[in-house]
Order: C-alpha cells, then sequence, then structure tokens
C-alpha cells in the first residue's frame, strides 16, 4: 500500500470514530464506562449488561485503534519521505492532535463531565473537543494532500489568498463550536415541539445551554456568506486555479446542503441519526475548505511529486 492510500485509510477511519463520538453524545452513552479511564468500569473488557456501555466502550476501543493508525502513520511517513518534506509535518501533528484528543475525551470523563451534566464546563470542553477534532482532520487531509505530491505551503505574511483563507478557517470552527454547544443542549434539553423550542430559546428563564442554541443557525448563516466568498474568490488566487476549482465547487455544493440539512434538523427536532449526518456534512465541508486553502496557498513553481 503507498503511503497515499494509507493516509486515506487512516484519515477516513478517524472520521468513522469522530462520528460515532457523536453517537456516544447524543445518546448520553458518556457515562457508559462509568469515571474510569482508560479502564471501562475498573476492566479492561466490562459486561456490557447495558447499551450504553458497550456504545461508550466500542467507542474507546475504537478511538484506541485511531491512535494507534495515526502512530503508523507518521512511523511510515518518517521512513519513505526525507527530511523537509511537508508530509513529515502532517503526520507529526496528526500524532500530537490526536493525542490532545484523546487527553480531552479522558477529561470529559474523568471529570464526570458527561451523562446529564448541564455545566458550563462541559460545554466549553465540547466546543474545545469540536475544535480540536477539526485541527485533527486539518493536519490529517494535509497529510493525505503532501502525500499525493502537491506542493508545500508558502508562509507568505498578508496577501488576499491568507487572509481569506484564515477567515474561511475561522468562520466554520467559530460555526462548529456552536454547533458542539447547541447538539449538546438538544441532548439535554430535548425539544418536544418546534415552536416549544423557539419559545424555549428566547425564554430568559430557560437553562443557558438552551438560550445557546439560537446562536448557532445565526452563527452559521452569517459564516455560510464568507464560505461562499472563499469558494468563488479562493481558486482564482491559486497558482494552480484548475485543481482549487475542484475543491471552491465542493465546498459551495457541501455549504447548501449542509443548511437544508440544518434546517431539517431544527423542524425534526434533532433526531440522533440527523445529528450525525449534520456532524458528517460538516466535517466533509471543512476537509473540503482545508484542501481549498492549501492550493490556494501552495508554494509557486512547486512541482508535484509523485506518491
Amino acid at each position: 500500500m503507498t503511503l497515499v492510500r494509507f493516509a486515506r485509510l487512516v484519515l477516513g477511519y478517524n472520521l468513522a470514530v469522530i462520528l460515532w463520538g457523536a453517537v456516544v453524545r447524543a445518546t448520553g452513552s458518556g457515562a457508559g464506562c462509568g469515571s474510569h479511564w482508560p479502564l471501562c468500569d475498573g476492566q479492561v473488557v466490562p459486561r456490557a449488561d447495558e447499551v450504553e456501555t458497550l456504545i461508550e466502550y466500542s467507542h474507546r476501543v475504537t478511538s484506541g485503534l485511531a491512535l494507534l493508525l495515526v502512530l503508523a502513520l507518521a512511523i511510515a511517513t518518517f521512513r519513505s519521505r526525507p527530511e523537509g518534506d511537508p508530509t513529515r509535518l502532517g503526520a507529526v501533528l496528526s500524532l500530537v492532535l490526536i493525542l490532545v484528543e484523546a487527553a480531552v475525551g479522558a477529561g470529559l470523563v474523568l471529570f464526570e463531565l458527561v451523562a446529564d451534566n448541564a455545566s458550563m464546563a462541559r460545554a466549553l470542553f465540547m466546543a474545545v473537543h469540536l475544535v480540536n477534532t477539526f485541527l485533527l482532520l486539518a493536519a490529517l487531509g494535509l497529510t493525505v494532500h503532501w502525500a499525493a505530491g502537491r506542493p508545500a505551503l508558502a508562509w507568505r505574511p498578508g496577501g488576499p489568498a491568507r487572509r481569506l483563507a484564515l477567515l474561511g478557517l475561522g468562520a466554520t470552527i467559530l460555526i462548529g463550536a456552536s454547533g458542539a454547544v447547541a447538539a449538546l443542549g438538544d441532548t439535554l434539553f430535548p425539544p418536544e415541539t418546534l415552536g416549544g423550542a423557539l419559545r424555549d430559546d428566547l425564554s430568559p428563564t430557560a437553562h443557558l445551554l438552551v438560550q445557546l442554541r439560537i446562536w448557532h443557525p445565526l452563527i452559521a448563516l452569517l459564516g455560510s456568506g464568507l464560505l461562499w466568498l472563499a469558494a468563488a474568490r479562493l481558486p482564482r488566487l491559486a497558482p494552480e486555479p484548475a485543481r482549487a476549482a475542484r475543491w471552491g465547487r465542493s465546498l459551495l455544493v457541501l455549504v447548501v446542503v449542509q443548511l437544508v440539512v440544518g434546517a431539517v434538523n431544527v423542524a425534526l427536532l434533532a433526531p440522533v441519526w440527523l445529528q450525525v449526518v449534520h456532524l458528517l456534512l460538516a466535517d466533509l465541508l471543512w476537509l473540503s475548505l482545508v484542501w481549498l486553502a492549501a492550493e490556494a496557498l501552495a508554494r509557486p513553481g512547486g512541482r508535484p511529486r509523485t506518491a
């Protein structure tokens, strides 16, 4: 297996693990192993008498395998690519970020920020978790990008491409973080009707997590305009506009689909399966933006290598 294929496999597997993590949160299974970590109820292999235990334990096992795969990717990259190759940077960042991901997950369990915990500390942890997840996907995505022979980034100061790329990336992170908090509010305070949900969102006496839900669609609408601008403008600023245009088109489509799915998610009162679809689209949108930015900020004159 070539390095680029292995990198794609690791990226795809981590994406699946992230989606399963959303199932853990949405089903309230985060306390399925109690407050023990890395053991589950104090055991290496627990008796899964409850569905929540099975869901949480399977997430821990798959997450552990994800860490081993990223470690294997880093080793394979350093063995096959020379010093100075940007693929090495992507692999190292991926390894560091998946370790941070494990630490954040452990913190949620050890500090008991799971199950019915409705504290703002948990909301903050969820936002941080989402941001680190996005950064991990970006690092893995760039590893794939560079393993396929694409040029390294040109870290030139200023420039319209860099400013627009950073604005788009920042806006997407903000949308994602607000979405993580909104999803937590839906899980802990599930609305019974759409009208009741809207009343609760605007009620000054509602829990803060409920009041914060209204901000996610507003931030998403505003951020989507910026993403449309990035998708339209960045390909024209790239050293190879034709290649960048592919990711620009992908980003445009995903923004529209994500807005539609988000609206349906609100209308249907956020069922678990649709929350997972919503997160999947968010991750794919993020990766498209990362690859678009990588093309727009590629080193001019950099020659692609063979994978």
